[in-house]
């Protein structure tokens, strides 16, 4: 990854309107640009918004990967199906289609996190039976070596 593609930080909890609409937590915003890129966030049960540029790079390493057999064809398909491109209306908003809400597990109450090089949004429940366990992240990032 390039070192000028946006990082996302922090955590939003919020809910969607009465239309499927998210208002994309201006924290988050500027850095995913005009147009950007909502898809399923697999193997995790959450939705994730790409900025254009993070999203043309994984696209790349997509279309590089050595193996293009059957597998990799129903990889494509799945994930695809599942993408969109978009962009927010005047008031920060996105219409999260029905299929994306389905996969996601969200009705109405949300959290957004900041994750990296993407937004992962979550249904505020789902999200409360994912996260790490007490300690579990210390003892990982000693394993990786960050401290």
């Amino acid at each position: 990854m390039h070192a000028e593609l946006p990082r996302f930080t922090g955590s939003v909890e919020h809910a969607l309107d009465e239309k499927g609409r998210l208002v994309v937590p201006a924290r988050f915003r500027e850095r995913l640009g005009t147009g950007f890129v909502l898809t399923i966030a697999q193997p995790d049960p959450c939705l994730a918004l790409y900025p254009e540029p993070t999203w043309a790079g994984f696209c790349e390493r997509l279309e590089a990967a050595p193996r293009k057999d059957e597998r990799f064809r129903r990889l494509v398909r799945h994930l695809f199906a599942h993408t969109e491109e978009v962009a927010c209306d005047a008031q920060g908003r996105l219409l999260v289609p029905a299929p994306l809400r389905a996969y996601a597990g969200i009705e109405r109450e949300i959290i957004s996190i900041g994750s990296l090089v993407r937004v992962e949004v979550w249904a505020k429940e789902r999200y409360a039976a994912h996260a790490a366990p007490q300690g579990e992240v210390a003892e990982f990032m000693a394993d990786l070596g960050l401290y």
